[in-house]
């Protein structure tokens, strides 16, 4: 029995397919990655990040903040991705081959979940790391309550600067000037409790 035959599409080809589709894929280099649906707690928790990070950012017009439908593309390594919120401190530059894709984030954030966790802080961070105008990287944890602020050095290393596990704590984003309360980040989330979220059977 032969090996399945693995199909290697362009860049060119993934954007053409991606502009008919009815759900979102990711790309990186020749494949691409059919993106799963979040669960409520997933979806709840972006909405909030991203309702705290609008109201900020509203008061400061230098930066802008897009939810998981804005695609960004690292030209070094050939990925595209839609993380959960990109922000973009100065004018969007975008992508040589689609006027819609951006390519200089400044703040990525993600909520990570059972299935994503490990490629979220793994191999997509790594991959990230490539774009030269990330200053840092914010995890949000949908299955307990933590969160984990990644931040570039003046020498072009990545440190963890910042992490809380409690509803009552706060973590600083320091490229957007701000500090978010963990418990208006899991507000209205399924069965929070003090320090996780337990998930129903």
């Amino acid at each position: 029995m032969s090996a399945a035959t693995q199909t290697i599409y362009t860049e060119d080809k993934y954007l053409q397919m991606e502009e008919l589709a009815d759900y979102k894929s990711e790309y990186f280099q020749g494949e691409v990655f059919m993106m799963a649906g979040g669960t409520p707690n997933h979806n709840k928790i972006k909405e909030n990040v991203s309702g705290e990070i609008y109201s900020i950012l509203k008061r400061r017009k230098s930066c802008r903040s897009y939810s998981s439908e804005q695609r960004i593309h690292i030209p070094e390594n050939s990925l595209y991705s839609y993380p959960d919120i990109v922000i973009v401190c100065g004018p969007n530059k975008y992508s040589l081959k689609d006027k819609n894709t951006i390519t200089n984030p400044t703040l990525l954030i993600e909520v990570i979940s059972e299935g994503s966790g490990a490629c979220d802080r793994g191999d997509k961070f790594l991959l990230y790391r490539d774009i030269e105008s990330l200053q840092e990287y914010v995890l949000v944890n949908s299955l307990n309550v933590g969160v984990e602020v990644y931040r570039r050095t003046t020498d072009n290393h990545w440190l963890l600067a910042d992490d809380a596990y409690k509803l009552s704590d706060f973590i600083t984003i320091q490229s957007i000037e701000t500090t978010l309360l963990l418990s208006d980040l899991y507000d209205e989330t399924d069965n929070v409790k003090e320090g996780w979220i337990t998930r129903k059977e």
